[in-house]
């Protein structure tokens, strides 16, 4: 458990948050693994669950080696380390990784090991998730936003999004419940109740219709929200970033452009939380950003 401080006008508030359990999910790059651990240790996070991917062919051997020795080599907080003997792949590694957690804990935020957080992140994340742990419009909380996607005048306040992130999130046990269903029935069933499976861009329906060819698991953690008109609150400006845009194994390859700016320090946790209400203008922002019909986004 750790304490904020917030320095306001009129008031010097100080609050005890309870710490949240921290889940990595690894692979076979050591390099970006390192950058990303650093990132926890400043942010002074108390316990990491990993899970290290199995190799998928000979030549991925001594890279999933040196991710293991890697994670076994955290000195500075707890750490269970879960070593997959064979290659599950990032959709069902995250999706049963997180089950997994959740399953034993009541919420947990999630990291890939191709990201990268500024200090306070975690101070963040934990304070945002203590405060709507019982409100069920809330499905999740997150580090990540972009200026292609922040609406405008937020004066350093956090907002809500209708559409979740798969990019250094929060979630609890009860709004993962559900992930269970391939992402074509939760898109079917977005629609049996009149919901447009394009509302956040043309791309989500073919995501899930590629979703188990891929591997991936994103996409059904979205239309999840959607189904249930949960909301995923985001910073005012992004505390991670992707830092496997040239890595030359990232997942997400045409998404150069969402390359964040430089990353600002993390804002101090707000002393009045934001009522869970989807900003207007997401909906527009997000279907503008993903732009015309052609190749599609792709996240994990």
């Amino acid at each position: 458990m750790f304490s904020y401080v917030f320095q306001g006008w009129e008031q010097h508030l100080t609050k005890e948050i309870p710490d949240t359990e921290v889940v990595v999910f690894a692979y076979n790059r050591p390099e970006l693994l390192a950058r990303l651990l650093r990132s926890l240790r400043d942010n002074a996070v108390p316990r990491i669950h990993a899970f290290s991917d199995g190799p998928r062919t000979p030549a991925d051997v001594d890279a999933v080696s040196q991710v293991r020795d890697l994670l076994r080599g955290i000195d500075w907080c707890q750490v269970v380390i879960t070593e997959r003997p064979t290659n599950m792949g990032l959709g069902r590694s995250v999706r049963s990784g997180v089950t997994e957690i959740l399953s034993q804990y009541e919420a947990a935020i999630v990291f890939e090991d191709d990201l990268v957080c500024v200090p306070g992140t975690y101070r963040y994340l934990t304070a945002a998730m203590d405060h709507y742990r019982e409100d069920s419009r809330v499905m999740s909380v997150t580090a990540w936003t972009h200026p292609w996607i922040t609406p405008r005048g937020l004066q350093g306040q956090p907002y809500f999004d209708g559409k979740g992130e798969c990019w250094a999130w929060g979630a609890w046990a009860r709004s993962w419940d559900g992930m269970h269903l391939p992402p074509l029935e939760l898109m079917k069933r977005c629609q049996e109740q009149g919901i447009d499976p394009e509302l956040y861009g043309f791309d989500m329906p073919i995501m899930a219709e590629e979703a188990e060819r891929r591997n991936t698991w994103a996409i059904g953690w979205w239309y999840l929200h959607l189904l249930r008109g949960g909301l995923c609150l985001r910073p005012p400006h992004s505390m991670v970033e992707h830092i496997g845009w040239d890595s030359g194994t990232t997942a997400t390859p045409t998404m150069m452009g969402w390359a964040n700016p430089p990353l600002r320090p993390a804002p101090l946790p707000p002393e009045n939380w934001p009522e869970p209400v989807e900003h207007s203008d997401c909906v527009p922002l997000w279907r503008r950003a993903i732009g015309e019909k052609k190749e599609p986004t792709q996240c994990s």
